[in-house]
């Protein structure tokens, strides 16, 4: 499959089918929102869910924290999770790199090359413009 992000179908895989703690930039306390949604799919795929969010304290159970750095206090995480504009995105595979996390996953239409290529270059994993509700059934996981 051709794609934006240029990431294999086998590193897709690795990232949806091992366990991990996913940090959710953007996560809505409101279960009608994309991002509550999939927090709470790959929570019930067994990934340890940290909800990032500015004004909100708990989302799906779980502690909410206003920023990457603050939840990095009490989560070794893995996958930071964007739920933002393309535009506001590459701050966010910034804090990535710098909270030693392994990979960063921009949801389906965020897309930042500029931002792509500095988490790469910073050894970051860059999965683009995907979305885990999509990418579990397509790869049979």
């Amino acid at each position: 499959m051709s794609t934006i992000d240029g990431v294999d179908d086998g590193t897709v895989r690795e990232l949806l089918a091992t366990p991990r703690v996913w940090a959710v930039v953007g996560c809505s306390p409101r279960p009608d929102r994309d991002s509550h949604r999939i927090a709470a799919l790959l929570r019930s795929r067994g990934n340890t869910i940290v909800p990032i969010h500015p004004q909100a304290e708990e989302i799906l159970g779980e502690r909410a924290y206003p920023t990457l750095a603050a939840a990095r206090e009490d989560h070794a995480i893995d996958v930071v999770d964007v739920f933002r504009r393309s535009e506001e995105a590459g701050v966010h595979v910034d804090e990535a790199a710098q909270i030693g996390a392994s990979a960063a996953w921009l949801q389906l239409g965020v897309i930042d090359v500029a931002a792509a290529e500095r988490g790469r270059a910073a050894g970051l994993t860059v999965v683009m413009n995907r979305c885990p509700a999509i990418e579990y059934p397509r790869l049979a996981l």
